[in-house]
């Protein structure tokens, strides 16, 4: 499960992504949900290099909080930085949805492991 956990985490980028331009009616196309997720996916590879870096599983809850926050920080700091633009309201989005999909799919990884255990 670990070789896939950075490619679930990316799949959770693309569906906030498309969700996001779908709310916002600027479409769903290939190059739109690209533009929106690059600055995400830079984050969220910087967020598994920090974690394979601190030889951590990427498992974790914890590591899905520490992946969620490299994703968010990153990922603003880029839109701004390539005139994208944020506000408060959508950092608080990104980090609730982000997280919250990023810790259901660990939890879940980890609810199947006990069960398994057992």
């Amino acid at each position: 499960m670990r070789r896939f956990a950075p490619l679930i985490d990316l799949l959770v980028v693309l569906v906030f992504a498309a969700v996001g331009r779908s709310s916002h009616q600027h479409g769903v196309s290939v190059t739109g949900v690209v533009s929106t997720t690059w600055p995400f996916a830079a984050g969220l590879a910087a967020g598994w290099v920090f974690l394979v870096r601190r030889h951590r599983t990427g498992l974790g809850v914890r590591d899905g909080v520490i992946v969620c926050l490299w994703t968010v920080a990153v990922g603003m700091v880029l839109r701004i930085f390539f005139g994208q633009g944020t506000a408060v309201a959508f950092i608080l989005v990104a980090i609730g949805f982000l997280g919250a999909l990023m810790f259901a799919w660990r939890a879940t990884v980890w609810f199947v492991q006990r069960q398994r255990a057992e």
